[in-house]
């Protein structure tokens, strides 16, 4: 008997298609991750293809921590955590656990998925939480609700934060104009951690009133945001050749936002192609610090919520 094909299966399982008019966004079932992302056909975000494993972080959700945490190794409540380093050339665990975790499909319609994963305690994270996200596409673009329950019968520490790579269709983000509403940014030494922080105004990577990015080359991350009467803060961008923008808006959940301008993904031709812009609770190496870091009693819930508005 003739062996039966095997039906190709993609590195990040199942793709979860949603739309709204012109609006399509795909979510994969691997790390809830945010993979495509178009309008009227023009993307959006710099994902993946649908066969292709996620690189450099592209839509991904970083929880329980976002970005990088020092050694892997912290001790928060007399619990002790111990981290693979996933970024061994500098002795860091980045971006968390669950991006690469299978998230469960609990509803989806037309317009609207939303999916559930529960992080078991383990060596990196010894808790228990549960958490469920929600992709609703509309008129005014993409809206991303995030739902957190500490599972435990302790209090549970956790950051949270997601890293969507915008591009408006220049080849580099060098002609794009970018509006960054925050007022200090993150020092960091050679490992990415912070040492401190300083003052944007004036220098090089100010971009509080608007400019060209130009040969900037950004991996940082930004604080004390300037928002709306609603605690609203917005990224604006605006390539001035294409004349296409999209602002990436955050609830005052997020205190923190990273702008990385791509210089070191791989492969080297996807460099300066676009650049993530990074929602995020808390600060790089927050379960070492305590800087920003959120803590559930058992059985609480938190939420939260960001979005694109594609223009």
């Amino acid at each position: 008997m003739p062996a039966t094909p095997m039906t190709e299966v993609s590195p990040a399982g199942e793709q979860h298609d949603i739309g709204h008019g012109a609006h399509h966004a795909v979510v994969t079932e691997v790390g809830a991750t945010l993979r495509s992302y178009t309008v009227d056909g023009a993307p959006v975000i710099d994902g993946f293809g649908a066969t292709d494993m996620c690189s450099a972080g592209r839509g991904q959700v970083l929880a329980p921590w976002p970005n990088r945490l020092g050694d892997g190794h912290y001790t928060i409540d007399g619990r002790t955590g111990r981290a693979a380093w996933d970024e061994p050339e500098r002795r860091n665990a980045i971006h968390g656990l669950v991006r690469w975790l299978p998230w469960r499909l609990l509803s989806r319609a037309q317009n609207v998925v939303v999916l559930g994963c529960t992080l078991f305690a383990q060596p990196g994270y010894p808790w228990r939480l549960d958490l469920v996200l929600e992709y609703r596409l509309g008129r005014e673009g993409l809206v991303v609700s995030a739902g957190v329950t500490n599972a435990d019968e302790v209090p549970a520490p956790f950051g949270l934060g997601f890293h969507p790579y915008l591009t408006l269709g220049s080849p580099t983000v060098d002609v794009v104009r970018l509006t960054l509403p925050g007022q200090r940014c993150l020092v960091t030494d050679d490992r990415g951690l912070p040492t401190g922080d300083a003052i944007v105004a004036g220098s090089e990577i100010d971009f509080t009133f608007g400019r060209r990015i130009g040969p900037t080359r950004l991996d940082t991350a930004f604080t004390d945001l300037a928002r709306d009467g609603a605690g609203v803060a917005r990224v604006d961008l605006d390539d001035t050749e294409t004349g296409r923008g999209a602002t990436v808006w955050m609830d005052e959940s997020f205190g923190y936002v990273m702008a990385y301008t791509a210089d070191t993904v791989e492969p080297a031709g996807r460099r300066r192609q676009s650049i993530a812009i990074e929602p995020m609770t808390c600060p790089p190496d927050a379960f070492r610090s305590g800087t920003g870091l959120l803590r559930l009693e058992p059985g609480a819930s938190w939420h939260a919520s960001w979005g694109i508005v594609p223009r």
